[in-house]
């Protein structure tokens, strides 16, 4: 047995005895709650929040809620739906519901919906919930991606802030410079976060896919990537990984600290930039704005999702339900922003008091209505469960062409022949 086999086996055993696999000693009804946010500040809150409210509105009934760490989260997930003792109420990321799905470990909440007329109409994101024809899970959160960018540096180079693809690597090879004359640059013009896995090399790219109508699949899930778009993309990502104007081989979370620092001038990213850039020291904080990303449409994608375990029982099935209804309601919509300081799909949360302590979170909530309104989402139709591959030979064959200098048109159609391979499992 190696030796992540058995942390993820000690990982469930721990949840079990912690009463989260097994059946209750006392005689209420407990419902199984796990997430690797619960201890944080903002959307732990929120849901600790919930909670209490589900709680108070059905006596006898417990929500025993446990944090499973980020890192080890859906493989732990997975061997406790494996075991036959998954939590009833499910949390998971985006990137990984469709392998529950896929195993059929996920409820079809389309009865559900209907009898209760949950109104999901422009709920972010809401359409790429559907497995077969069937809604597993109802959309937590959706993020959309905004421009970060340093005011003071900007204005001292004579940069205006970029609207499009040339304005930006033109603006971020100007704001690239050696400040001190020794030699190295110390101050970036941009940055990736590439540094994290190859899932965010690909998150990446696709802000310079997306402008050119370049996708890796269309929605019949045929794999599109030797097109003309994609080869117009991959010109735009090699041509900006080669101008200088990015720092080389970045480690997890290195360019978004740059930009805290003071030492990059702009980032294209998530909204997990704001709680970065609100850590920024006293005197660089005023100077970091956000604004609409200069990618349109901007990436964006579902970062985690509510649904439930298809081998709950009946009973516990409508309770989970209920947390859901309470968890999509108006009033709760509206404190998933104030409280838990995030990005509430519901198009009808009320964002006034979220927006008048926090003005960015308005820029924010354009990104989401933005890239959702177009339908992105960065998991791509029919390569849901073999996503991981793809980004992989994505990786691969994106950075041999940065590396060895080859032709766009020629690595596009490598990556269409490897990934119908993958699509097929040969």
């Amino acid at each position: 047995m190696n030796r992540n086999t058995l942390r993820l086996r000690l990982a469930a055993a721990a949840l079990a005895l912690a009463g989260l696999a097994g059946p209750a000693l006392a005689q209420e009804t407990v419902l199984k709650m796990v997430s690797w946010q619960k201890d944080e500040k903002g959307v732990g809150d929120w849901f600790n929040a919930l909670i209490a409210q589900f709680e108070k509105a059905h006596p006898g009934v417990k929500i025993e809620f446990a944090k499973i760490e980020a890192a080890n989260y859906a493989p732990t997930l997975t061997t406790l739906f494996a075991s036959g003792s998954p939590p009833d109420i499910v949390h998971v990321a985006g990137f990984d519901y469709p392998r529950f799905a896929g195993n059929s470990w996920l409820e079809n909440l389309d009865p559900y919906i209907e009898k209760s007329k949950l109104n999901l109409k422009g709920w972010s994101g809401q359409e790429r919930c559907k497995w077969k024809g069937e809604t597993v899970c109802i959309v937590n959160l959706y993020f959309g991606f905004t421009l970060g960018y340093n005011e003071e540096l900007l204005q001292k180079a004579g940069v205006a802030v970029p609207k499009d693809y040339a304005e930006f690597l033109a603006a971020a090879k100007k704001l690239t410079v050696d400040t001190n004359g020794d030699g190295i640059i110390d101050q970036y013009g941009t940055g990736h976060e590439i540094g994290d896995g190859v899932s965010w090399y690909v998150t990446e790219m696709q802000n310079y896919m997306l402008p050119r109508g370049a996708f890796w699949t269309n929605s019949a899930g045929q794999v599109t990537m030797d097109t003309p778009q994609m080869v117009a993309a991959l010109t735009d990502w090699k041509e900006v990984n080669l101008s200088g104007a990015i720092p080389r081989d970045p480690k997890g979370g290195d360019t978004r600290a740059l930009f805290a620092e003071g030492k990059l001038a702009l980032k294209v990213d998530g909204p997990w930039l704001y709680p970065i850039l609100n850590a920024a020291k006293p005197n660089i904080r005023p100077h970091l704005k956000l604004t609409t990303s200069p990618f349109s449409p901007p990436v964006g994608g579902i970062s985690n999702v509510l649904a439930m375990a298809a081998d709950s029982s009946d009973k516990k099935k409508q309770l989970v339900w209920d947390f859901i209804m309470l968890a999509t309601s108006d009033q709760n919509q509206s404190l998933l922003a104030s409280l838990g300081d995030s990005l509430p799909p519901s198009p009808r949360a009320d964002l006034a008091t979220a927006t008048k302590a926090k003005p960015d979170l308005t820029t924010l909530m354009e990104a989401v209505r933005a890239a959702s309104k177009a339908g992105v989402e960065r998991i791509p139709t029919g390569l849901e469960t073999r996503y991981n591959e793809m980004a992989r030979m994505v990786t691969e064959e994106v950075q041999r062409m940065i590396i060895q200098n080859l032709n766009p048109a020629d690595v596009a159609k490598t990556m269409q022949d490897r990934a119908v391979k993958i699509q097929k499992g040969s």
